[in-house]
């Protein structure tokens, strides 16, 4: 199978490039320059290093002739913040793109897509009443990508697969995880850590590659599968971050409304500064103390997705995070 994807040098993209080139596949990928530091391709691996934004149709349509499959594996996330209304900056990034990827993919005879999503959208279907596209831009626009994908589904055509994605671990040599945030937030603290109750689903970065591979060659139709595979509460994956950075103390579950001021505080801080963001924290309280976990049987192992070192993963995303507070020149998340 000849398989494009956007994103190809990122976290997630690059381990599917790897996985389908272990299995006798061929990958062809669209990437923003740099290559991160310490970063090796696979042979056999080609990158365009483009912006696949400002490309035009053509050079796209050009890059997708004689490929089966692509992968939709770009795009933000709720941490990409900026001025309001957010919702457009992630529409921008999530849903017009996958929108135009699909679009093209079809003209050129594209039979299988994978749109790596989130599983937000799997907790909107799951509580519906928590209102989360109401309240959440960044969810909004999460199932908005998702109609939109399916939606090049409905004739039969093409398979297109979302994959709703949870907390991933692992890490890229000279890439910054997007962890860094959190650990900032811990070492900030003095003598204890407090968390809010709950906790959520997990995979490593691998088993998203293992996803990638068993979507593309399993799915059938249009599907959103809600990849889970292990799941734990915020304390002890706390507590494994105060491992890998040294950290000396006990984590602390503080009640619910305690929480609920400090988020507050910090949105009421972004606000004043003009900084809009994905996620309401005072409605977003609701989601945070919930146990947001998701079975390995609702997907994964349909998808093929194996048994992975789920602590070593936190560990190591943790450990690039504090290298990553020391040092300035790893490669961050970003749109274009």
């Amino acid at each position: 199978m000849n398989v494009l994807i956007i994103g190809g040098t990122g976290l997630l993209g690059l381990e599917a490039a790897t996985q389908l080139l272990e299995k006798n596949h061929h990958a062809l990928g669209i990437a923003l320059p740099p290559l991160p530091q310490g970063v090796v391709l696979p042979n056999d691996y080609n990158v365009v290093y483009e912006n696949y934004l400002s490309m035009a149709d053509q050079r796209l349509l050009e890059l997708m002739k004689g490929m089966q499959a692509v992968v939709f594996a770009a795009g933000i996330d709720e941490r990409v913040e900026g001025p309001a209304p957010i919702y457009e900056m992630y529409d921008k990034y999530n849903v017009q793109p996958t929108k135009r990827i699909l679009e093209l993919a079809k003209t050129t005879g594209v039979k299988k897509a994978v749109v790596l999503g989130s599983y937000f959208a799997y907790a909107h279907r799951r509580h519906p009443e928590w209102n989360l596209t109401e309240f959440h831009p960044y969810i909004r626009s999460r199932l908005a990508q998702e109609e939109i994908a399916l939606a090049y589904a409905a004739d039969g055509t093409m398979d297109v697969a979302v994959l709703e994605l949870p907390y991933i671990f692992g890490t890229q040599p000279g890439r910054r995880p997007v962890w860094t945030v959190l650990l900032e937030q811990i070492m900030a603290m003095k003598k204890r850590t407090y968390y809010p109750k709950g906790g959520t689903a997990m995979v490593t970065v691998r088993q998203v590659g293992q996803a990638i591979v068993g979507a593309l060659t399993k799915n059938k139709g249009g599907n959103c599968y809600p990849i889970g595979y292990y799941n734990m509460n915020w304390t002890d994956m706390v507590a494994l971050f105060h491992e890998a950075a040294g950290i000396k103390r006990p984590v602390v579950t503080v009640p619910t409304w305690i929480y609920q001021l400090g988020v507050n505080h910090i949105a009421a801080k972004k606000k004043k500064s003009g900084v809009d963001m994905g996620l309401n924290m005072k409605k977003f309280t609701r989601v945070m103390t919930s146990e947001l976990f998701i079975s390995k049987e609702e997907a994964a192992q349909f998808l093929g997705v194996k048994p992975d070192d789920i602590r070593a993963a936190i560990l190591q995303s943790a450990g690039q995070s504090l290298l990553a507070m020391q040092k300035q020149d790893m490669v961050t998340m970003k749109a274009e």
